[in-house]
């Protein structure tokens, strides 16, 4: 049986925003929603439309960088938690952090990191990198990216994944397409939950 390849492209903050949404307390300690990008991608590979046998090419996930001058603390974290995706397999792909003048009043901002991950993911369907490309993200920013694919390189599939709770259910979709959806439930995000905490 030949295998269909799969590329997950995952929106770090994003996907974590939305499993605390889903899943956990506003309250709740920063760990909770925090994930294994390469076990995203293992449990989306047993699933997926009847009789279409997957295997996980790659899994790449997007994430805005601190700055160590300004958040010492944080940067490492992140560089510890960047640290062991990539040790698991994925591939890291970071961006910094726009700090407006008035921060830390105003929080920094992510910048540029829907951008490119809307263009590697329309670029890879190009270049033929994949056969199945999923987006993890509920970000609208990144529909344009599904639609360009899905008109100009239909030979590639194209899916997205979400989290699903009684107070949290949304996804990306387009107008006029039937996309699968993954739709992850609480069981699902344990199963792939990393309680690590990066602060220490």
């Amino acid at each position: 049986m030949s295998h269909e390849r799969l590329v997950l492209f995952i929106d770090a903050q994003n996907f974590y925003n939305g499993a605390r949404r889903a899943f956990f307390a506003s309250e709740g300690s920063h760990v909770c929603g925090q994930f294994q990008p390469v076990g995203i991608g293992n449990l989306l590979c047993s699933r997926g439309l009847p009789g279409a046998a997957r295997l996980l090419e790659e899994v790449r996930v997007y994430t805005g960088r601190p700055d160590a001058s300004k958040e010492p603390e944080t940067y490492a974290a992140h560089m510890k938690q960047c640290a062991a995706w990539s040790r698991a397999g994925a591939t890291v792909i970071a961006r910094p952090l726009r700090y407006p003048p008035d921060w830390p009043r105003s929080k920094a901002q992510q910048k540029g990191v829907d951008v490119a991950l809307a263009i590697d993911f329309v670029a890879y369907a190009i270049e033929g990198r994949y056969d199945v490309g999923v987006i993890a993200s509920t970000d609208t920013d990144l529909i344009p990216a599904l639609e360009f694919v899905r008109r100009f390189a239909a030979q590639r599939r194209i899916e997205v994944a979400a989290w699903t709770s009684p107070r949290s259910r949304s996804r990306l979709s387009v107008t006029r397409s039937s996309i699968w959806c993954y739709w992850l439930d609480r069981t699902d995000y344990d199963s792939v939950a990393d309680l690590t905490d990066y602060n220490i």
